[in-house]
């Protein structure tokens, strides 16, 4: 009996167990079903307002003087004084004396050419004192005409043209005299040096190379694709008057810091580079060195600057970040129901951070300005507005 009872007692367990499991099972409430939402996804837009603005063209370029010339000595000799100025980087005025070349050769040219004008003088008052004399003689004679050669025309012309020649190699004489003293053709800077005291420097040898201050010039490139946004002067055959260019700032970075210039676009130059298919424009800065703001240094020749040209204005366009562009010429439109619609859109111009759209848009529209994956048209989405800024000059 005890033996049974050890058997059927597990059996009896086991069994009321999964009697007491299959009564849970067969009493559980049914699960409730829930349906999964969905959240559309965030799009970040902004408000699509027109504006009137001015284009701008970028452009970069080196600094270089309007004038630049070889100082060259008209006579020839040695160098007696040289001027302080005349040192590479200095500054000198128009007409200084930059050097002297000894001008006792000269002085004395001078004077032999001037006794030789003496000489011509007398022969010739004295050729016409004897033709005189000998008009009256042939006169007292009443022979008739007399002959040139008897009132001494001949002689008297010949007088006069060694007169003249004596006159010109005097001047010439002065003329030579007055350039022993070497002076500066205009106000500018010495940028190179080939001459001290003391040394012989040949008539037309170059003793240095310098450059105006006056004015400073950059050649700025400019591709054929921007040339409609701005108004370059053109020159014409028979044009003697030229409109006056756009404004350019030039910036450029001296000692760490960023400093920058005005000017003007003043003339084009004749050809089309055939290569980059480029037209070179000429800005002019008037007085490069001249201290006209504190801190600032001179526009230096060589200076590398970066140029900002203004151009034309354009009206009503749609001056978005460039990231709203889909492909070459779409952006996404929230509409009013919060779905996305691709919109085709007019390209004015496109830089490297924003987009200016001439048309396809409508003031107040919600542009989106975030990526999208898979994006669709019509698709629901939940609109993050960004605030409009101001892009960047």
């Amino acid at each position: 009996m005890r033996l049974a009872l050890r058997i059927l007692l597990p059996v009896i367990v086991i069994a009321a167990g999964v009697y007491a499991a299959l009564t849970m099972i067969q009493n559980r409430p049914a699960p409730e079903t829930q349906v999964v939402e969905i959240a559309p996804p965030s799009v970040r837009v902004i408000i699509a307002e027109p504006k009137n603005i001015r284009l701008k063209v970028r452009a970069e370029g080196t600094v270089a003087p309007r004038t630049e010339t070889e100082l060259v000595p008209e006579v020839s000799g040695r160098v007696t004084m040289i001027s302080e100025s005349l040192a590479v980087g200095g500054f000198f005025e128009k007409s200084e004396v930059l050097l002297k070349i000894d001008r006792l050769e000269y002085e004395l040219a001078a004077v032999r050419a001037r006794a030789a004008v003496s000489q011509a003088e007398l022969r010739l008052a004295t050729e016409e004192e004897e033709a005189a004399v000998a008009r009256k003689e042939w006169e007292s004679l009443g022979q008739g005409e007399p002959r040139p050669l008897v009132l001494r025309v001949p002689q008297i012309a010949e007088a006069k043209a060694m007169l003249a020649s004596a006159e010109a190699a005097f001047e010439k004489a002065e003329y030579d005299l007055e350039r022993t003293v070497v002076k500066a053709p205009f106000a500018g800077r010495v940028r190179e040096k080939r001459v001290d005291v003391g040394q012989f420097v040949s008539r037309g040898s170059s003793v240095a190379r310098l450059y105006s201050v006056d004015y400073a010039e950059v050649r700025l490139p400019i591709p054929d694709n921007e040339l409609e946004y701005v108004n370059l002067p053109l020159a014409y055959r028979g044009q003697k008057e030229r409109a006056a260019g756009p404004r350019v700032i030039l910036r450029a970075n001296f000692a760490g810091k960023r400093h920058t210039w005005q000017g003007r676009i003043v003339r084009t130059e004749g050809e089309i580079d055939p290569r980059t298919r480029m037209v070179q424009a000429i800005a002019q800065v008037v007085d490069p060195y001249g201290k006209a703001r504190p801190g600032r240094p001179p526009l230096a020749v060589g200076m590398f600057v970066e140029a900002e040209i203004y151009g034309k204005t354009a009206a009503n366009v749609f001056v978005l970040p460039r990231i709203v562009l889909r492909g070459a010429d779409q952006v996404l439109v929230v509409d009013d129901d919060n779905r996305l619609r691709f919109r085709t859109v007019d390209i004015l111009r496109t830089e490297r951070d924003q987009v200016i759209i001439r048309s396809g848009l409508e003031a107040g529209e919600r542009v989106g300005i975030s990526v999208v994956e898979a994006a669709v048209d019509g698709m629901k989405v939940q609109v993050l507005e960004e605030p409009n800024t101001e892009p960047a000059g």
